[in-house]
């Protein structure tokens, strides 16, 4: 379905501006691929490596959470607003262009802070100005999948492998070059996303003319069905802020060797790549709920496993799980909001999605700091119940989304 996903609009006619009439733009999923190669490279620096980095601050359990929470906090409040003013730009890449230069500022700023409210101050405005990148990457691709039936999958996959190799590469120069090795190849990240904005498809804008022989369609944005799956999947996705923030800390103190970490993460993120490859296959025969109820039951598994005494390939088997519990949830709700979203809308629904993401993940950030402190590998028992709420409440969506064919219902 995301591959080959040809939608029935009942309610409305999409009018592609002049310079996407007849064909998409040259090479539109090559260079789709790029543009989320280099958000996804710098997550896979600031993902397993910031908390080190703090850590080799000398910051305590509870501030590097509260750092690491505020990056979340901030991105929620800018990737909405930033949506929104996405969806009335002329062209949504101009916005990616500000967004990665803002960035680049701010690592430079880390090469000269080391105490705890200069570095939670950067860190947090890192967060705003980066927040609206990768929700407008997926929106531009998402309006490939619309307009000219593009396969979702095999342009987002190569984000996952720009996330692979540039942690696997910079585990290797933490080797070489100590703490220092972590601002650096963040800053060398954003410079490449200012890069890559100059190189992301232009769509311009979709201009919505009402269907005269029907009644005009609701804003995507007030379906409280479409909410309630956000805050679903952002809650199971929520339990992943323990292990993103204490799994490298932990590894570390058990003894695994900066090589044998980066490949731990890496066996993650190549899982999702495997489930992104196969997107279209697996799309075609497995529907959006079931996608997200399979992963978020995998992901109670997983947090229930990870406190065992585990040796290298027990947590290689269970880092494979990813596939299920990031990648199945994540092509599960982006496939319901190609179904259900106007094209018009898609950059602001992104930002919520990001909103709802950052909120909850925020506050399980906060939460694992709180508790990793007083019980260690114990608390991330909280991550499977957060999975488990989760499962309830995209439940809950099911039944609440419009009972039409159109609708998925």
């Amino acid at each position: 379905m995301l591959g080959k996903l040809k939608l029935q609009q009942p309610t409305r006619e999409i009018v592609i501006p002049s310079n996407t009439a007849q064909t998409a733009p040259r090479f539109f999923q090559l260079r789709c691929a790029i543009a989320y190669g280099a958000p996804l490279g710098v997550n896979g620096v600031i993902l397993p490596y910031l908390p080190v980095w703090l850590d080799g601050l000398a910051f305590t359990e509870f501030e590097i959470g509260i750092a690491l929470a505020s990056q979340l906090f901030l991105r929620v409040a800018a990737a909405p607003v930033a949506g929104l003013l996405a969806d009335r730009m002329t062209e949504r890449t101009l916005m990616l262009a500000w967004s990665g230069a803002l960035s680049l500022l701010t690592a430079f700023a880390m090469f000269f802070t080391r105490d705890f409210w200069p570095v939670l101050i950067i860190v947090a405005i890192q967060a705003a100005v980066f927040a609206p990148y990768a929700p407008i990457v997926e929106s531009i691709a998402v309006s490939g999948v619309r307009r000219w039936g593009f396969q979702y999958g095999s342009m987002r996959v190569w984000g996952s492998v720009g996330f692979v190799a540039v942690t696997l590469l910079v585990g290797e120069m933490r080797g070489f070059l100590g703490l220092q090795a972590i601002p650096s190849a963040i800053a060398v990240g954003f410079l490449l996303t200012v890069a890559v904005a100059f190189a992301a498809p232009r769509l311009g804008r979709a201009v919505i003319r009402p269907d005269p022989d029907r009644m005009p369609q609701p804003s995507s944005l007030k379906r409280l069905d479409l909410h309630v799956l956000m805050i679903g999947a952002s809650v199971a996705q929520a339990g992943h802020g323990m292990f993103y923030t204490f799994g490298t800390i932990h590894w570390q103190q058990v003894g695994f060797s900066s090589g044998s970490i980066g490949v731990l993460w890496s066996a993650a993120v190549v899982s999702e790549i495997l489930v992104f490859f196969a997107a279209g296959w697996i799309a075609r025969r497995i529907s959006p709920w079931t996608l997200m109820r399979i992963g978020c039951a995998v992901a109670v598994l997983r947090w229930t496993l990870f406190p065992m005494p585990l040796d290298f390939w027990g947590y290689l088997a269970l880092q494979a799980t990813h596939a299920f519990t990031f990648a199945f949830v994540h092509i599960g709700i982006q496939h319901r909001l190609v179904e259900a979203v106007r094209e018009d809308q898609e950059a602001s629904m992104q930002g919520a999605y990001v909103f709802y993401n950052g909120v909850f993940l925020g506050l399980s950030t906060v939460l694992s700091g709180v508790l990793y402190r007083q019980f260690g590998l114990t608390s991330y028992v909280a991550m499977s119940v957060l999975a488990l709420v989760g499962l309830s409440i995209i439940a809950f969506a099911a039944k609440l989304q419009p009972q039409r064919s159109a609708s998925g219902g």
